[in-house]
């Protein structure tokens, strides 16, 4: 039986490993040990090392026929500002550091993020467009990326990559981002969403058929905005809608943070995901998933 390492075993990968485990030995790198008696419950075998502590990988090294990189980006913040010889993506370069020795794996998925676009206007976005990142979050899933490529070529490897738009399931809906402003629609921004349950089919299907450093968009159907995301939420869940401001206003009101994610607008294409990867989304859209909520709840 191939083994699969599983790199960041937050919810989408425990989603994941369940469809993975009638295939594959599944080893599981966490960094808490409290996680180890989680993760054998759903079939995986735990390997306690730290992505920051590059000593700590050293029981990872040719392990595994096939890695999935779940793992978010941490900057090193002794380096300099993104540019030559700036801030990278240390986690991913430590981990592929220490797939390098020995035997490499043959495929490799790594789950990105579509926030390596930046603010398209709400434009359509295929997967060649050119990355043009202005969050610090997505310059550093760039640098993960050109890292993995690189490394893919140079080791002969099959590395996929999928750009992820908002994830969200029963649990991780914005319900207390309603009483937060949202922009108006006239102002408004196009998001994109996937369900977490989709994102792991997605994974499991890139594992399996992915392209050589091929990039896929992993989301759904739905051409939403912002604010009407929030609206379909609330309305399923029987909540007043969120208040609705100018842009300017709105900036004023939230976090840096948020405002960062409000500015940014896309709508992602996903053909390549129905065609090559052969996905056939559970929701297609949000409002398949929250009228199936409301069904459920009702019964």
């Amino acid at each position: 039986m191939k083994r699969i390492l599983i790199v960041g075993c937050g919810d989408v990968a425990l989603r994941t490993i369940p469809l993975l485990t009638k295939h594959y030995r599944v080893y599981a790198l966490v960094r808490n040990p409290a996680y180890c008696a989680g993760l054998r419950r759903l079939g995986a075998v735990p390997i306690v090392g730290d992505l920051d502590d590059r000593a700590s990988l050293a029981r990872i090294k040719g392990l595994a026929d096939a890695v999935l990189h779940f793992a978010p980006p941490l900057s090193d913040p002794s380096l300099p500002p993104f540019g030559k010889g700036g801030r990278v993506d240390t986690r991913t370069r430590n981990l592929l550091g220490a797939l390098s020795y020995g035997r490499p794996p043959s495929r490799l998925v790594y789950i990105s993020t579509s926030g390596v676009y930046g603010d398209c206007r709400g434009e359509s976005v295929s997967e060649t467009r050119p990355v043009n990142p202005g969050a610090a979050r997505g310059k550093l899933r760039v640098d993960a990326e050109l890292q993995i490529r690189d490394w893919a070529g140079r080791c002969g490897v099959n590395a996929c990559i999928l750009r992820v738009p908002g994830i969200y399931a029963a649990d991780r809906l914005p319900l207390g981002r309603l009483q937060q402003p949202c922009i108006v629609d006239a102002e408004d921004g196009y998001t994109n969403h996937i369900h977490a349950d989709d994102l792991a089919l997605i994974a499991v299907a890139a594992l399996q058929r992915g392209k050589p450093c091929r990039i896929y968009h992993a989301s759904d159907d739905s051409q939403m905005k912002m604010g009407a995301y929030f609206d379909a939420v609330a309305d399923a869940y029987g909540l007043p809608h969120a208040p609705r401001l100018s842009r300017v206003e709105v900036q004023r009101a939230v976090s840096p943070m948020m405002y960062s994610f409000m500015n940014e607008s896309r709508r992602l294409t996903n053909g390549r995901i129905k065609r090559e990867l052969k996905v056939k989304l559970l929701y297609p859209t949000v409002a398949n998933f929250l009228a199936e909520m409301m069904i459920s709840e009702r019964s």
